[in-house]
């Protein structure tokens, strides 16, 4: 299963800029089914810029193959790809069930490019302790 966040303030619907989300809903999603396995929520910030903010949201979607949003600035798209994490951004609002229709869609068909290569490291950690143990390896 791979996991991809969505910016939300209402748990349904892609509505949020990444920086100034209020918070995410992250799936956990294969090809068949799609489990909402966390929400994390962001106290409101008084005065804070944004720069400041974007550390924590980056390191609570650790994990994550991708987070889908309305915005991202370049220093958000920056962070997030060094952390691994594909950023998606939407042109309007969408629905959160949708979405996840799509990425199973994805999951068994390809096509995605985000998706292909989470799914292809996802597959090679299923079998990696396989391997060891079929090597001989041991602590």
């Amino acid at each position: 299963m791979i996991r991809v966040a969505f910016a939300s303030s209402d748990r349904s619907t892609v509505n949020q800029h990444f920086g100034a989300a209020a918070g995410f809903a992250v799936y956990a999603l294969d090809g068949e089914r799609a489990r909402l396995i966390e929400i994390v929520e962001f106290p409101p910030a008084a005065v804070e810029a944004n720069e400041g903010r974007l550390p924590a949201r980056v390191a609570a979607l650790a994990g994550c193959a991708a987070v889908y949003c309305l915005a991202a600035g370049a220093s958000a798209v920056k962070q997030l790809l060094a952390a691994g994490v594909q950023p998606v951004r939407l042109d309007v609002e969408t629905g959160i069930d949708l979405l996840l229709r799509q990425l199973s869609g994805a999951i068994r068909a390809g096509g995605i490019g985000w998706v292909d290569q989470a799914s292809r490291r996802h597959d090679g950690d299923d079998t990696r302790f396989d391997r060891m143990l079929d090597e001989g390896w041991d602590e």
